[in-house]
């Protein structure tokens, strides 16, 4: 009996790209939408099935002085998500990060690259990304076989960028989407949503609440 090894075939990928945007929009409209970008060599009426990237950018992170109190606050109310940290804010002294997701045509799932860099264009170093991921994200980085960061080349535009290797995913996700039934193929127009909420502790990136009830 087939079993489904937790991967997405290039089409499931880009009907999952518009499902995840579209449940992004429903819970959160306040916020920075993700954009489809497609591949500019191919141009932008191109075809080809999953070539380009999803992206959300110019997300704002503060620094850990000032975010003491909402850390706090947060843990006491046990929500590690919240929309409020994606909201852009107007300091000068703050982190701020892009995010994007491709396709990876070699392991056939999804795989997040980002970038930080400070509000006068220059780069983090890994280890100044790190200070700013909470203490969640740096337990999975230290503790999962499957969360490790690397630094390499973006796809398409060719500059390095952090990225979270894609080795594991499908295993994982076989095992996040249907542990309770090994033999069944999910609906697979989720997996960019369910991917992402696991993804987005990894790297520190909040999502909104209404997210994980919409998976």
């Amino acid at each position: 009996m087939y079993q489904w090894d937790g991967t997405l075939s290039p089409s499931e990928f880009d009907i999952s790209v518009a499902d995840l945007c579209e449940r992004w929009r429903e819970v959160g409209t306040s916020l920075p939408q993700w954009v489809w970008l497609p591949d500019r060599a191919l141009g932008a009426l191109s075809c080809n099935v999953a070539a380009g990237y999803l992206a959300i950018e110019n997300i704002y992170h503060q620094n850990a002085s000032e975010e003491g109190s909402f850390e706090e606050s947060i843990s006491r109310d046990e929500e590690p998500f919240d929309e409020a940290t994606l909201v852009p804010s107007n300091k000068n002294d703050m982190h701020i990060y892009d995010y994007h997701i491709l396709y990876s045509f070699t392991f056939r799932v999804p795989v997040l690259y980002f970038r930080g860099y400070q509000s006068d264009g220059c780069p983090l170093k890994l280890v100044d990304i790190e200070k700013d991921l909470p203490a969640y994200s740096l337990k999975l980085l230290r503790e999962s076989k499957w969360a490790f960061i690397t630094q390499e080349d973006h796809p398409y535009l060719h500059r390095p960028w952090y990225t979270l290797h894609p080795c594991g995913t499908g295993d994982w996700m076989k095992f996040l989407l249907c542990s309770d039934a090994p033999n069944k193929i999910p609906p697979l127009h989720g997996y960019l949503s369910a991917w992402l909420s696991v993804i987005g502790q990894v790297v520190g990136l909040r999502i909104p609440i209404g997210l994980f009830k919409s998976v």
